[in-house]
């Protein structure tokens, strides 16, 4: 996606973040808001112009969507959802941005991390992660780059939802199987 696209007259990309297993992130300015303030915007645009993908891409793109709106009622540490919507057969997941760095940068290989670090830091992923299970949600691709360092409060603040499995689905799916 071009930087200056317009998304539903509301949304402009300003550059791409990055690509991975949901498809690819932007960053984007909400248009509609004083100060134009930026936001994160996911597009994920199926390859393949199967019916049976297209049903499968919509299923994990509400999954999603319904996973990080009951999140954030609860937590400051996962990113607000701000909308979600598709036009044609692709689909858009527009989310809070969060400015900082992801953990990995914070990271060097070698080197050894001191306690008093090492403490602060699980206690800010284990915070994050105990809204999400609260809610019967394992995140299943906890990674540094998934783990951003929230500027403003110096927070963890967990992100990319995409592999996200509820627990009561797995129960269910293991006490059938």
């Amino acid at each position: 996606m071009q930087s200056g696209k317009i998304l539903r007259q509301r949304y402009k990309i300003i550059h791409s973040l990055g690509s991975g297993g949901f498809g690819d992130t932007y960053l984007a300015e909400d248009l509609d808001l004083p100060g134009k303030p930026k936001c994160v915007v996911k597009h994920l645009s199926p390859k393949i112009p199967d019916p049976g993908v297209l049903t499968i891409a919509q299923r994990l793109f509400e999954r999603e969507a319904e996973t990080l709106y009951k999140l954030v009622q609860d937590s400051d540490q996962i990113p607000k959802l701000f909308a979600h919507f598709q036009e044609g057969t692709e689909f858009y997941l527009v989310q809070e941005y969060i400015e900082g760095q992801d953990i990995s940068q914070e990271l060097t290989p070698g080197k050894k991390l001191s306690e008093s670090y090492t403490i602060a830091l699980l206690k800010g992923i284990l915070s994050a992660l105990e809204t999400a299970h609260q809610n019967n949600i394992i995140h299943r691709d906890i990674k540094p780059q998934n783990l951003m360092r929230r500027k403003s409060d110096n927070k963890i603040v967990l992100i990319d939802f995409g592999a996200v499995k509820e627990i009561s689905v797995l129960t269910t799916a293991n006490q059938q199987g």
